[in-house]
């Protein structure tokens, strides 16, 4: 890459949306750790450098600390919170605790608009402040450009040397006005261009997977879902007949799940694909359990059983790669008291036994969801799959409230596969985040023809969101509620009642179990 912006972790939980931010100025970023030397910096050659926010105190005795060359390298600087602090301790500023800690929305004054980074910006705008200490004593050569009702230097300057300090968030989306902040920096003050696409992600990701497999034969479990579809393609096209994927069928799956994995990866892409049906083994295993935690225990344990038995036959490989994705696992550098370690575990690395003896290849895990689609467009994949919405790993079994039995399955697969065809045919199923069906353990009075019945009721649960981190129910027309009950209670035998979930998370999750 020709152009490039480093940014060096600190340790916060943003570091990887500020790389999002960059990339959404068709800028080329890397992520290297805060200590990394200036010479290897120097080697990159970058255009910029932006320091990330982190949980620690610039004076802590084991603060995480970058070596002092990074100030000399003559490439502009922003640093970001913890950054902004960094001047200070480096560039003889003070920090000390704020009597106040600003933490939320707060309202960012500029004091000199002739400042680079404002260029198009208002006056006054809302910004998203993370952070109890604070900068007291601005550093030599510095001036402030930008006020906040807790910080006289919520914003400073070295124009001469191009460092420009933050002391609030701008990559979040509480700043509304951030994004453009960082494309002054980048654009304006570093002089990028905006060449950098998704199609230079996949050449990149290519070469260093290469590089890091070589010669070696590679395994992925693949689910059919979003991200392990995309990281099997992107695989496939680093190293081909390498690649070996496992699909396991858990009786849990939707409506010819099994069949379109097949006829997608195996005979469209002509990928080595070994399929695995489990399906007696995980509904035997799951009879007569109702506690929804022992149902994802029972088939987390099965399907590494399964996928362990399968890697076996397959032999000879040396690496496991996983669809990972950068909210999976929300942890850049083990600085000692990151918080960004506790917000989420890796699910998928947490669940695989120690003696598993793989290394690991995750080539997306700084991405993003929707980043992850556009990569799959890239590579050819169908809409349908690209653009398919999110199931969860254990399947139907966390839509089937009570015990999962074969017959229960059928009828939610089939009620489910009747709710996916109405909101792809109404042109909803692609505008919101969520759509599937419920099966409740609740057996009500019913009349069809001229007999009483006494079956189950479905449950529709409709949200859109942004990140599944919080979601709302979406008001579908009328007709369209109206026709998808209609449908499956006249096409799916055991379903007399069908009822709409409307409630938000929070306080409710998306899925019921």
């Amino acid at each position: 890459m020709s152009e490039q912006i480093v940014i060096l972790d600190f340790g916060s939980q943003y570091t990887q949306v500020i790389a999002r931010r960059i990339r959404e100025c068709k800028v080329f970023c890397s992520i290297q750790p805060f200590d990394t030397p200036a010479r290897e910096l120097a080697a990159l050659r970058p255009k910029g450098l932006i320091l990330s926010g982190g949980p620690a105190s610039v004076y802590a005795p084991k603060a995480p600390l970058p070596d002092p060359g990074i100030f000399k390298l003559g490439a502009p600087l922003l640093g970001i919170c913890y950054g902004v602090q960094l001047f200070g301790h480096f560039l003889g500023g003070k920090v000390e605790p704020g009597q106040k800690r600003e933490y939320g929305k707060g309202a960012l004054t500029v004091k000199d608009a002739t400042c680079p980074l404002f260029q198009g910006l208002p006056e006054s705008f809302q910004v998203w402040n993370s952070h109890g200490d604070k900068l007291t004593r601005q550093p030599r050569g510095f001036r402030p450009v930008a006020i906040t009702e807790n910080s006289e230097y919520a914003v400073i300057e070295n124009r001469a040397k191009r460092f420009y300090g933050l002391q609030f968030h701008p990559e979040v989306v509480h700043t509304p006005r951030g994004k453009e902040i960082l494309a002054n920096f980048v654009h304006g003050i570093c002089g990028c261009g905006s060449e950098w696409t998704m199609r230079h992600f996949i050449d990149q990701a290519v070469e260093e997977i290469r590089a890091q497999v070589g010669h070696e034969h590679v395994i992925l479990g693949l689910s059919g879902g979003v991200d392990s579809s995309v990281a099997a393609m992107l695989l496939h096209k680093a190293i081909g007949e390498q690649l070996t994927c496992i699909f396991v069928n858990n009786g849990l799956l939707r409506a010819r799940e099994a069949e379109s994995v097949q006829e997608v990866f195996g005979r469209n892409f002509q990928i080595k694909l070994r399929y695995e049906d489990a399906t007696e083994l995980f509904l035997r295993r799951l009879r007569k359990v109702t506690d929804p935690e022992k149902k994802r225990k029972i088939i987390g344990k099965t399907f590494i059983e399964v996928f362990q038995a399968a890697t076996r036959r397959v032999g000879h490989a040396k690496f496991l790669a996983q669809g990972t994705l950068y909210p999976d696992v929300i942890e850049s550098v083990p600085i000692a008291g990151n918080p960004a370690a506790l917000i989420k575990s890796h699910h998928n690395v947490g669940g695989l036994p120690k003696n598993m003896k793989f290394k690991l290849v995750e080539p997306l895990k700084g991405l993003f969801k929707d980043e992850v689609r556009r990569v799959g467009e890239e590579l050819g994949l169908p809409k349908e799959l690209v653009w398919r919405q999110p199931f969860p790993g254990p399947g139907l079994a966390v839509r089937i409230l009570g015990e999962v039995t074969p017959a229960r399955c059928e009828i939610l697969r089939n009620a489910d596969w009747i709710v996916v065809e109405e909101m792809k045919q109404s042109g909803w199923y692609y505008k919101i985040w969520q759509s599937f069906a419920v099966l409740l353990p609740v057996r009500s009075v019913g009349v069809m023809g001229d007999e009483r019945t006494y079956d189950y009721t479905i449950a529709l649960r409709m949200v859109d969101s942004q990140d599944g981190m919080t979601a709302d129910w979406v008001k579908l027309p009328y007709e369209l509620l109206e026709k998808i009950s209609n449908r499956i209670i006249n096409e799916v035998k055991g379903v007399n009642r069908v009822c709409l979930d409307i409630s938000s998370k929070p306080p409710a999750t998306i899925e019921w179990e």
